[in-house]
């Protein structure tokens, strides 16, 4: 069974609208959080990637709306590697809502590994072996 995240989130008051209910831009925050916590889980921290010379920019993300989430909801971010090559990371996201498991929004990212200079790169051997590893837990 393929390695899934749990990382727990609350939503801030800072991440509601007008009608208090949390911004779009709030998922985004939220699936940067459960990709974080997921690179944890597999063994490692984005800051030891970014030591070793290697950014992983987003360069796509998509995020789909399901069902509203409100000041102090308690979510949970489920995160799971969907495609790894040596040039690309893609992650898969479900949010839902901790007391009713009610889907909140779903997404995907895309990363494409970069040197210190900006230039596309492989993901170093160390960190590419453990994410391997988390396909196949």
């Amino acid at each position: 069974m393929p390695l899934v995240s749990q990382t727990p989130v609350r939503v801030r008051y800072a991440d509601t609208d007008k009608m208090g209910v949390a911004h779009h831009a709030a998922h985004i925050v939220w699936l940067e959080t459960g990709r974080t916590e997921f690179c944890r889980a597999a063994g490692f921290s984005y800051a030891e990637v970014e030591a070793d010379g290697v950014a992983l920019p987003v360069v796509e993300a998509v995020c789909r709306y399901r069902a509203p989430a409100r000041f102090e909801d308690d979510l949970v971010v489920l995160t799971r590697l969907k495609d790894l090559r040596k040039k690309r990371i893609e992650f898969a996201y479900r949010v839902q809502r901790s007391s009713d498991g009610a889907l909140v929004s779903e997404g995907e990212t895309l990363h494409i590994p970069v040197d210190r200079e900006g230039n596309a790169c492989a993901v170093p051997e160390k960190y590419y072996e453990r994410l391997t590893k988390t396909l196949e837990e």
